[in-house]
C-alpha cells in the first residue's frame, strides 16, 4: 500500500479543512513546497494535493505553487479541485502532474469523464467524497443522488483505475477512518481504491493496509503530529 501525504491549498498555503467546512480552516504553513520537501525527507515517493479554491469555483489559482512543488520535490503527485474542463486538465498533466482527480466533473460532465479517460487512462483518477452514503460534489458543498456503491459501479465499468474515497464526516476529525466503508468497497469492486479522511494513527494504517487497499491519504495526523510519516510509510509496505 502507498501512503500520500496531503497539502490541500488555498491561497498558495497548506491548510487543513474540518469536516470540509472552508469556515473551519487551519493555515499550517505559508511554504507548502517546504511541507513537499520534508515529505521526500521522511521517504515519501508520492503526494497528494488538493487546490481548494478550485474545488469551489474551477480555476487554478494555486497552479503556480503545483509547479513548483512538482519540480523541486520531484514526487508524484496526483491533485484534484475544480477540475471540470479539458483546459484545466491539461494545465495539470503540462506542469507535471502524474495523476488528475476529477471530483465533480465525473457526476456531472459525463462526456469530459469518458474523453480524459480515454485520452490519459491510468493518468485519471476519480474522487468519491461521501457524505451520508452518497456522492458530494462542489467541494463538497452539495450532495447528489448518485449512492456510493452506484458510483463505484459505474467508475468501473468506464474503465476508471483508480478512486479515491473520502468519508466526510471523517475528514479531519482525527477520530479514525472509516474501516468499514473501505472494507465493504474493497471487497465488491477491483478497482484501486485509496483511502481518504480520518486517517488518524498507525492502527489505522496497519487495518487498512491488511485489506490491501491500493493506497492511504494522510493529512491532519501528519501536521498536528499523531502519525510519523516516516513510521506510516514503512508500515504500509
Amino acid at each position: 500500500m502507498i501512503i500520500l501525504p496531503a497539502i490541500d491549498l488555498y491561497d498558495k498555503k497548506a491548510v487543513r479543512l474540518y469536516k470540509g467546512d472552508y469556515s473551519q480552516m487551519t493555515v499550517y504553513s505559508e511554504n507548502p513546497v517546504e511541507i513537499a520537501l520534508d515529505f521526500k525527507n521522511k521517504g515519501a515517493q508520492f503526494i497528494h494535493l488538493v487546490d481548494l479554491e478550485g474545488a469551489k469555483d474551477g480555476t487554478t489559482p494555486n497552479l503556480p505553487v503545483v509547479e513548483r512543488i512538482v519540480k523541486e520535490a520531484g514526487l508524484k503527485a496526483e491533485i484534484g479541485g475544480g477540475i471540470r474542463s479539458r483546459e484545466t486538465l491539461e494545465k495539470y498533466i503540462a506542469a507535471g502532474i502524474s495523476r488528475v482527480i476529477l471530483g465533480t466533473a465525473a457526476v456531472t460532465d459525463r462526456e469530459f469523464l469518458l474523453w480524459a479517460v480515454e485520452k490519459y487512462g491510468e493518468k485519471i483518477a476519480v474522487g468519491a467524497d461521501i457524505k451520508d452514503g452518497f456522492v458530494a460534489i462542489k467541494g463538497w458543498v452539495e450532495k447528489s443522488e448518485i449512492s456510493c456503491e452506484d458510483f463505484f459501479s459505474d467508475m468501473e465499468k468506464i474503465g476508471v483505475k483508480t478512486i479515491i474515497c473520502t468519508d466526510i464526516s471523517k475528514d479531519g476529525a482525527m477520530q479514525g477512518t472509516n474501516r468499514e466503508l473501505y472494507k465493504s468497497l474493497s471487497e465488491k469492486f477491483s478497482i484501486d481504491i485509496v483511502a481518504s479522511g480520518g486517517v488518524s494513527s498507525l492502527e489505522d494504517i496497519k487495518a487498512l493496509r491488511e485489506m490491501k487497499l491500493y493506497g492511504a491519504i494522510v493529512g491532519k495526523a501528519y501536521y498536528i503530529g499523531a502519525i510519523d510519516l516516516k513510521e506510516a510509510i514503512e508500515l504500509a509496505l
